[in-house]
């Protein structure tokens, strides 16, 4: 299982970014996916999850309505759309797909 994250990087509050996970190693369409992030001197924190079929979407409160969840499978890829973001969103985002992590992604929101 490999997942390797992309798309970070520093944003003005009120911003936009798209992350993506790219994996490999096994059958991405067969599995669920989350994004999960540690912000500086915090633990984990789970962000969005979404199934193997891109049913129901799920999401923390802390992103909901600013932050959408998809994938496609043909491309064996996941994303996460974050618009409108927060000072407090700045963390390093990580995907999550059949128990294993990628490098992640560093996510700075900040004027």
């Amino acid at each position: 299982v490999r997942l390797v994250e992309s798309g970070g990087g520093l944003v003005q509050p009120g911003g936009s970014l798209r992350l993506s996970c790219t994996a490999s190693g096994f059958t991405f369409s067969s599995w669920f996916m989350s994004w999960v992030r540690q912000a500086p001197g915090k633990g984990l924190e789970w962000v969005s999850t979404i199934p193997s079929d891109t049913g129901s979407t799920t999401y923390a409160d802390s992103v909901k309505g600013r932050f959408t969840i998809s994938r496609d499978n043909t491309k064996n890829t996941g994303y996460l759309q974050m618009n409108s973001l927060k000072p407090e969103d700045t963390a390093v985002y990580y995907c999550y797909v059949l128990g294993s992590w990628g490098q992640g992604t560093q996510v700075t929101v900040s004027s």
